[in-house]
């Protein structure tokens, strides 16, 4: 791409005649001055080119994309659909010669702007975006906790000072340097943090930017390359980004006050001790769906329901000495199962084979879990007015998230949390307990919720009705049929197909993403009665499926 103040007509300037170019040419990545242009799109070769503005050409004019092959300096024409590889015409004789999957790239990149692989790439620099404010305002919080901790221990050491003799001044202030040093110290490590958060993030909005403009004004061939070659940087980015906050630590000063202080004034020689206790620091960082372009191309954005099938892998009997209500379930990222039993303070741990692991002592009568990260899940509870965050491996409470009303349901996208929250209300919330809105329903008889890229989904089991809705609560379809009745868990699949549970129906329902069809995939013959409670595994493709009274079956979606 050419550069400077002015663009020069590039069919003129290759005869000698120096002419300002008032239109660009994406795909023979040159200028054209006003005829140039008219004769460019009366030529039968190019009248099909794609011309832009040179206002528009100056927006993408600095997004590098290669469209030559590194190894031998020709123009890449072709694409091998067998390697996953863009080709020029010595790379296909040479080493592609037996592929049947090579074609030309104008048809490999043909609806590139709508490709998933694009959409991805822009997903993947704003969740990137998005994982660096989290993990700057978690250390400008650390930051602030250390000036806490430094005010905190600093009166300490003046309270303590006010009691003992005045010939401990020099000590006083030895300490009170050490103290300085040490805050300082830490500080700076979060700022040296930040200093590498921010660079990333400034290049991430620029990288953002140019992938809009390239996506805007590039032609197809530059937008199909283009998202190769900035899928891979991002894919480095977010390696070393990983790699940097992996090392993260936090710093919590302390100071320890001789006990002997009032007694021996004359024998200590310090006033005292500052201390850092350093523990490591997993910072939340949700990976980017980044793959490979020319794979995603064609990675269909829906699935036809008549073609889902479920394989069972597994069903088994809870077996209690008390009785068991289950209303909830999840599985974990290790592969196990995690059910919710409404009559007693606890969950219970199950193995994908059916063993048992152990029973979890929870704050109170569990009702629904939502897997929030492979470290963290949440739980609802049905008679207290919070929601707990849970570490993944110990269980142990690592938030508690306060509520104005009991809840229900729970659902967990994009970093937010959407609850049941008492009667036609869906409240949307942070990771850390801000509210972000509050979305109203139809109805006061909804227990169940999940959620799906851009929607939500949740059952009215008082009407039969499924309900599908924008993020922002607007009501986009709903489907009420006969032969789902009192509908309650519902879970939803990578495509935006949902599954229904009917407790009174005893089935299993799959409805297509646009509500338009349904199937039903088991019945009461295949075990379901009374269901309550499914969950859908996104990354291993399994469907949990609890009925009321215990039994438990685990299903592989095909």
């Amino acid at each position: 791409m050419a550069s400077g103040t002015h663009e020069p007509c590039g069919p003129c300037r290759y005869d000698d005649v120096i002419k300002d170019a008032k239109r660009w040419c994406t795909t023979c990545d040159e200028g054209l001055c006003e005829d140039c242009e008219n004769a460019h799109r009366k030529s039968k070769i190019s009248r099909t080119h794609q011309a832009i503005s040179i206002e528009d050409y100056r927006m993408i004019q600095n997004v590098s994309i290669s469209q030559v092959c590194e190894q031998h300096g020709e123009n890449l024409e072709w694409f091998c659909k067998t390697h996953d590889e863009v080709l020029c015409m010595v790379c296909v004789p040479l080493k592609h010669k037996a592929c049947s999957g090579v074609i030309a790239i104008r048809v490999a990149a043909t609806n590139a702007r709508e490709s998933t692989a694009l959409s991805h790439l822009e997903e993947a620099i704003d969740g990137t975006m998005r994982n660096l404010k989290q993990c700057i305002m978690n250390r400008e919080s650390a930051s602030k906790d250390i000036d806490k901790q430094e005010l905190a221990i600093k009166t300490t050491i003046l309270e303590t000072r006010t009691k003992i003799n005045c010939h401990l001044d020099k000590m006083q202030e030895k300490l009170l340097r050490d103290l300085r040093s040490t805050s300082h110290t830490c500080k700076s490590k979060y700022s040296k943090l930040f200093r590498i958060l921010e660079s990333k993030k400034e290049m991430l909005t620029k990288l953002k930017e140019q992938t809009q403009h390239m996506k805007q004004f590039s032609s197809d061939i530059q937008v199909f390359l283009g998202t190769r070659q900035v899928n891979q940087q991002i894919i480095s980015e977010v390696r070393y980004i990983k790699t940097v906050i992996g090392a993260t630590k936090d710093y919590e000063l302390k100071v320890a006050i001789h006990s002997l202080i009032e007694k021996l004034a004359n024998e200590v020689e310090d006033f005292g001790e500052i201390n850092v206790s350093e523990c490591a620091r997993k910072l939340a960082f949700r990976d980017p769906k980044i793959d490979q372009a020319q794979i995603e191309i064609n990675v269909p954005k829906s699935r036809n329901i008549s073609d889902v099938k479920l394989q069972l892998i597994k069903t088994f009997e809870i077996l209690r000495n008390s009785e068991i209500t289950i209303v909830g379930c999840a599985t974990l990222p290790n592969g196990h199962l995690l059910i919710a039993n409404s009559k007693e303070n606890r969950l219970i741990e199950y193995s994908d084979t059916g063993e048992h692991i152990r029973d979890i002592p929870v704050s109170d009568r569990p009702f629904d879990i939502t897997v929030i990260d492979t470290n963290r899940v949440c739980v609802t509870y049905s008679d207290i007015k919070f929601v707990e965050i849970l570490n993944g491996s110990t269980f142990n409470v690592e938030q508690k998230i306060s509520l104005q009303t009991l809840c229900h349901g729970i659902s967990i996208e994009d970093g937010r949390l959407y609850v049941i929250s008492g009667h036609f209300t869906i409240q949307v919330l942070d990771l850390s307990g801000r509210n972000l809105d509050f979305l109203k329903m139809p109805s006061n008889s909804v227990l169940h919720i999940t959620t799906g890229r851009d929607r939500i989904f949740y059952t009215d089991y008082d009407k039969n009705i499924l309900h599908c809705c924008s993020l922002k609560g607007y009501e986009l379809w709903h489907l009420q049929k006969k032969s789902i009745t009192r509908p309650h868990g519902v879970a939803v699949d990578t495509y935006n197909n949902v599954y229904v549970v009917g407790f009174l129906s005893h089935n299993l329902t799959i409805i297509q993403q646009d509500g338009k069809d349904s199937k039903t995939l088991l019945t009461k013959s295949d075990g379901l009665d009374n269901p309550t409670a499914v969950y859908y595994d996104k990354e291993k493709r399994t469907l949990l499926i609890c009925n009321y009274k215990g039994k438990v079956a685990l299903y592989k979606v095909i």
